[in-house]
């Protein structure tokens, strides 16, 4: 690998990689930030309309050593790379300790037309989720799960946030992902496409292990899961065809949401596969 050129701090690269910090620019430019080696991997590897994903990588001098074959892979991939001094790292990382390695990344949102054409068996539908790390969490919940697709309605955070990114560990890389769609129209078009609709609320009349019971989960649904502190409004859970709770069996007063969104995805995905078997998580 060739030697990239040390990039100073006051660089106009670092300048405009800065900016993507905040929604506005990251909107106005269609570009976000991927921090960490696994990230800038599944970025290098991606392609989003058939150009390559990863625009531009800084490292320093240490981890491009380390990720000599992320950087080389970028190369290839005809990303603009710089050698980068820690100062440089600091100020484009969102994190408090940088792992020398960032990603200047395209968009990668699919439109929610292709989602329903490709005939969806199993999606994540995040509706008026606020909070960028449990919207990066339950993204890689579904992608762990075999989600076919995940949905953020306008209603919810941005999807490019930092924090939505790192906490879907390359996820956000894996699966198509549409977002800013109203609620309603998303229920419309899932429906539309032979999907059925599962709210999840901890209030829900219908018990995650009766559904499973009766057999009800073997075919196409969506989930939908609401806002962390308050769970789905009213208008919301009337538009679903079930409203499911999660059961709890023992004195915990409730679930948060990651961690009832990684049950309900994956007791469908269970359901779905049943005829064929369940490839187990700890698998290779």
């Amino acid at each position: 690998m060739g030697t990239p050129e040390l990039i100073s701090p006051r660089s106009p690269r670092v300048t405009a990689a800065k900016r993507l910090a905040k929604r506005s620019f990251r909107g106005k430019e269609r570009r976000f930030i991927a921090e960490g080696p696994q990230a800038v991997r599944e970025a290098v590897e991606h392609r989003s309309d058939g150009e390559p994903t990863l625009i531009e990588l800084f490292a320093t001098a240490e981890a491009a050593e380390r990720y000599d074959d992320i950087v080389s892979a970028a190369r290839a991939a005809g990303a603009r790379v710089h050698l980068a001094p820690d100062e440089v790292l600091a100020e484009v990382s969102q994190t408090v300790t940088p792992q020398g390695i960032v990603g200047v990344c395209r968009f990668l949102d699919s439109p929610f037309e292709e989602i329903l054409a490709a005939k969806p068996r199993l999606v994540a539908v995040l509706a008026h989720v606020r909070d960028p790390g449990n919207a990066g969490t339950v993204l890689r919940c579904a992608d762990a799960a075999g989600a076919d697709a995940v949905v953020l309605t306008d209603a919810s955070v941005d999807l490019y946030n930092p924090k939505s990114v790192r906490a879907s560990v390359g996820s956000l890389f894996h699966l198509p992902v549409a977002v800013g769609v109203p609620v309603e129209q998303a229920v419309s078009g899932l429906k539309g496409a032979g999907v059925r609709i599962l709210a999840a609320d901890g209030a829900g009349d219908d018990d995650l292990d009766d559904e499973l019971d009766a057999g009800t989960m073997g075919g196409p649904s969506a989930w939908v899961f609401g806002n962390e502190a308050w769970g789905l409004p009213e208008e919301t859970r009337a538009l679903a065809d079930a409203v499911v709770r999660v059961p709890i069996h023992g004195k915990a007063e409730s679930l948060n949401l990651a961690t009832a969104a990684a049950v309900c995805l994956y007791a469908s995905a269970r359901a779905q596969r049943a005829s064929g078997g369940c490839r187990s998580v700890t698998s290779s």
